[in-house]
């Protein structure tokens, strides 16, 4: 989808001069992002140590991720491939020879006092990702997408596990060597909410390819944000801060609009924007000041001499391209073409790889792509939210979710009692058919039997016909959940509606 920058994109502020209400200033957020994901492969990135999350600390470590002297890397050829593999779906030129880089600095989780990362020979460079947002398409292009080792961790001892707070700080380097993808963005992003739909588009599309489980509790999706602000009508950057621990979608918006409008009042007031690394205090809701921002050169980044070159030749390149799968985007197209499904429906069904996978299992066996799409969004996504159940793993089976679509359609059961229904299914996996067997609530379709509840309820309810005699519709719906209340709820609603206004009529035309 091609690129429409618009107003509607920018992040504008207007923060109004003190004692001058006619005097304001408008700014603009410029934003880049710099992503770290933690692939799903079985082994560290340059060791054979299984990655282990929760293991118990510095169980997984060997010579070679704890950097004793003398001990030698060896690249992990699917971290490779699935780093190619993330380039290729960001669209991204792919380096036929990447080069691994010393990134030299000193920091207690990092037990070789330098980092094995990739400089000016990464893996893929410019790539774009198109953002959504709603009546405009942000595209936002991607720098480099290159591999390095991830760092130890650090635990703080103490009541809040918070560095500040902290007696003593331990570390366990189980997660060092973990192979790392950076992704990293140009300064294309202009708004906080653009940044956090982004992220959402970003992490789909890696959940769709199988590299990493993107899980941002347990670290293995982490995002650093680059931003600063400028005049909205400039040209050039302002002095940018980096912001660390945005370690969900909320507190990556929360912390860039924080910062925005931080950065737009020291502007306003004459003062100066520091380049300097910041920290995101969800607690206060605040970004604080860690340390001045490092550049490239701080690192003195040279060649590992430890590992030669990375040789991508073409046939494996275009192998890995193979193995791309139909990405979120291409199948929100297909389900809007191939289904007839309004842009919303299919943008929340592709949205997710196993919901999506659901949706097409359940549209082999039926046409009804409109009634699947409001059950998926509605009841179906409201019990899996509530009991924290992923579609995958649901007791509703596609055959099921079918066959109850297809017994409201015929008129056997209301919608409010195939939504009974379906909660039981949810609940125990139980077939439609014997649920609404065991449990009575085949819809009453006879029309005498209706005809004499319809009849009942008007004579028990002089006021609200006289109402609707009057000519105030709203006495029906009233009389019509009367009838409902009166059969269990089990009455055909439709014959209702037209048994009730038929007779609503004949009272009327007869003066009664």
């Amino acid at each position: 989808m091609a690129e429409k920058n618009t107003d509607e994109g920018m992040n504008n502020i207007n923060i109004e001069k003190a004692g001058n209400s006619a005097s304001v200033f408008q700014y603009e957020a410029v934003i880049g992002l710099e992503t770290h994901v933690e692939l799903s492969t079985a082994t560290k990135m340059f060791c054979g140590c299984r990655l282990s999350f929760g293991a118990a600390p510095n169980s997984f470590t060997c010579p070679v991720c704890l950097g004793h002297p003398g001990s030698l890397p060896v690249v992990n050829e699917k971290a490779i491939h699935y780093a190619v593999k993330i380039a290729l779906a960001l669209n991204c030129r792919i380096n036929e020879n990447p080069v691994f880089h010393r990134k030299n600095y000193f920091y207690p989780d990092m037990p070789k006092n330098y980092q094995i990362s990739q400089y000016d020979c990464p893996v893929g460079t410019g790539g774009f990702l198109d953002v959504e947002m709603g009546d405009y398409v942000r595209r936002v292009k991607i720098t480099r997408v290159h591999i390095e080792e991830d760092t130890g961790k650090l635990i703080h001892t103490g009541t809040s596990g918070r560095i500040s707070e902290s007696d003593s700080s331990i570390v366990d380097f189980n997660r060092a060597g973990t192979p790392l993808v950076e992704i990293v963005t140009e300064p294309d992003i202009r708004s906080a909410a653009e940044a956090k739909e982004y992220m959402i588009n970003l992490r789909n599309l890696l959940l769709y390819l199988e590299v990493s489980d993107c899980n941002m509790e347990e670290g293995s999706l982490r995002c650093d944000a680059n931003i600063s602000v400028r005049a909205a009508s400039a040209n050039e950057f302002g002095t940018k801060t980096e912001i660390k621990n945005l370690n969900s979608f909320r507190f990556l918006q929360r912390g860039l609009e924080y910062e925005t409008k931080r950065q737009a009042e020291l502007l306003k007031s004459g003062q100066k924007v520091i380049q300097q690394t910041r920290h995101y205090d969800n607690l206060t809701d605040t970004t604080k000041a860690l340390r001045t921002k490092e550049e490239a050169h701080d690192y003195r980044y040279f060649p590992d001499p430890d590992l030669v070159p990375v040789q991508l030749d073409r046939k494996t390149v275009e192998d890995i391209r193979a193995s791309i799968p139909e990405l979120p985007f291409e199948k929100l197209k297909r389900f809007v073409n191939s289904f007839g499904l309004p842009a919303y429906d299919a943008r929340f069904l592709s949205s997710d790889k196993n919901t999506a996978a659901f949706f097409e299992q359940c549209m082999r066996l039926s046409k009804n792509a409109k009634a699947l799409s409001n059950w998926i969004m509605g009841d179906f996504s409201a019990l899996l939210n509530r009991d924290a159940v992923d579609i995958s793993s649901s007791k509703i089976s596609p055959a099921g979710m079918v066959k109850l679509i297809e017994i409201v359609d015929s008129g056997r059961v209301s919608l409010n009692i195939a939504r009974s229904v379906f909660e039981e299914m949810f609940n125990t996996g139980t077939d439609p058919e014997k649920i609404i067997e065991k449990r009575g609530l085949e819809q009453i379709s006879d029309l005498k039997v209706l005809e004499s509840f319809v009849q009942k309820v008007l004579d028990e309810n002089p006021g609200p016909v006289a109402q609707y005699q009057s000519g105030k519709e709203k006495a029906l719906g009233f009389l019509i959940g009367r009838v409902m209340a009166l059969s269990g709820g089990k009455a055909n609603p439709k014959l209702v509606n037209v048994i009730i206004i038929e007779k609503l009529n004949n009272i009327y035309k007869s003066g009664l």
